[in-house]
């Protein structure tokens, strides 16, 4: 079974740094792409940066301040945010699209468990 798993959220203060990693784990034959959300309790779960098709996307939120890049031969992902504000503060969700079986040529969607970011006032 494929895993997703985020780390290195935490707390700081406004105009601090926090650099967040999404590992992925399993039987992965192929990721297709691989994005960062948000979500802040009660809103709706918000795209932050997706990489992909040789482009990454920022939201216009972000940009400028955030920076996503991958680790393909360690199936990895970060997040460097820098910058950071307390409308910043969320939980952070990565996710994936990937091919995990053999037989099966199914790209599938799999999310990790999300790592706290609270940035204070």
């Amino acid at each position: 079974q494929v895993q997703l798993v985020e780390s290195g959220g935490g707390l700081v203060h406004t105009g601090g740094s926090l650099r967040l990693s999404c590992a992925a784990s399993g039987n992965i034959i192929e990721i297709m792409t691989m994005a960062w959300y948000r979500q802040v309790a009660g809103n709706k779960r918000e795209l932050v940066v997706i990489i992909g098709g040789g482009n990454t996307n920022y939201a216009d939120s972000v940009q400028g301040r955030f920076t996503a890049s991958r680790d393909y031969a360690k199936n990895m992902m970060y997040l460097q945010m820098n910058s950071l504000k307390s409308e910043d503060t969320a939980v952070y969700f990565c996710t994936a699209h990937i091919r995990s079986s053999a037989t099966d040529s199914a790209f599938r969607n799999y999310w990790g468990q999300g790592t706290q970011v609270t940035v204070s006032s």
